[in-house]
């Protein structure tokens, strides 16, 4: 059950990051590869502020603050100085490696004996519950786990709403106009490039924001800990539209995203307990996120030829 708790925490926790990847992925169709830097960025400014003193909750503010000019910077590369979208991106990610080990002063930073979001919201969960462990349809779980889990969920929730409502506004709709047709958005008068770099900003915010809660779920902070977070991120997204039947309205599109993000971490959790080596895990997720974007148009031309 503490498994079960974990991969649905982790999951929520990365919906953060598969938000972000639909944003820059689905609605500006870039290929954002500043993702596995900035995952990490987020979780180093977390857990050096957190360490230094700083209240867990500013520390996390903090790391979103440096989500959104890690993809400023990757817009304005690429839109200013005309740098293809993929190379921007891959350019900060390369650059944010040192930035990240600059920051942390080192290569990993332990959280264990410090307060952190997962430490207090466990804590609160406890003294509101009034017992260290609880049952839940049969099974005893810590009351810490469950309390975690529920945060998580708060967390997912909120970031769902303010995606979804912040693209229902006039800027919103602007920038998913310049996603689907940047010429004509361009003919109005708009500034398209202003609508990327924010665009870019909002979705690596996204991301660092869910690097900083997942290295305060999981008590540290590692320079290694963003390699291959872009392909979680769209394995996720994929999931999602799997689930949502391809719908690709933006509230659906934010529920599967949510979805297929925790379970994608169920299938990790399932596959890891029946014994798969864990250095197999990017390349089974590599694997299945190239199945997936390579199936649906093989079934398509399948069934155009036995129609």
């Amino acid at each position: 059950m503490t498994l079960l708790l974990g991969a649905l925490t982790i999951g929520l926790i990365l919906s953060l990051l598969a938000m972000g990847v639909m944003v820059s992925f689905r609605i500006f169709s870039v290929p954002d590869i500043t993702t596995d830097g900035s995952i990490t960025l987020g979780a180093a400014v977390a857990a050096t502020l957190i360490v230094m003193g700083v209240p867990p909750s500013l520390a996390t503010l903090a790391a979103l603050v440096a989500g959104l000019l890690a993809g400023a910077t990757t817009g304005v590369i690429h839109t200013k100085f005309k740098i293809d979208a993929l190379l921007s991106g891959i350019l900060v990610m390369t650059a944010l490696y040192s930035v990240n080990l600059r920051v942390m002063g080192k290569s990993n930073v332990p959280l264990m004996s410090n307060a952190t979001l997962a430490s207090e919201a466990g804590a609160l969960g406890e003294k509101i519950l009034g017992a260290t462990r609880v049952h839940v349809f049969g099974w005893p779980v810590s009351a810490a786990d469950l309390s975690v889990l529920f945060g998580a969920l708060i967390c997912a929730i909120i970031g769902a709403l303010v995606v979804y409502f912040f693209f229902r506004t006039q800027i919103g709709t602007a920038m998913r106009a310049t996603g689907d047709n940047a010429q004509m958005v361009r003919a109005l008068g708009a500034n398209v490039e202003v609508y990327r770099v924010f665009g870019l900003a909002m979705a690596n915010g996204l991301i660092a924001l869910s690097g900083a809660l997942l290295a305060q779920f999981q008590g540290f902070a590692d320079a290694q800990m963003g390699i291959g977070m872009v392909v979680t991120g769209l394995a996720s997204v994929i999931i999602g539209e799997s689930l949502t039947g391809g719908n690709r309205s933006l509230g659906l599109t934010l529920i599967g995203a949510i979805f297929g993000s925790v379970l994608f971490r169920l299938l990790v959790a399932i596959a890891l307990r029946w014994g798969l080596n864990p250095n197999d895990l990017k390349l089974i997720t590599a694997i299945f996120v190239l199945a997936a974007l390579v199936l649906p148009g093989l079934l398509g031309k399948l069934r155009r030829k036995t129609a």
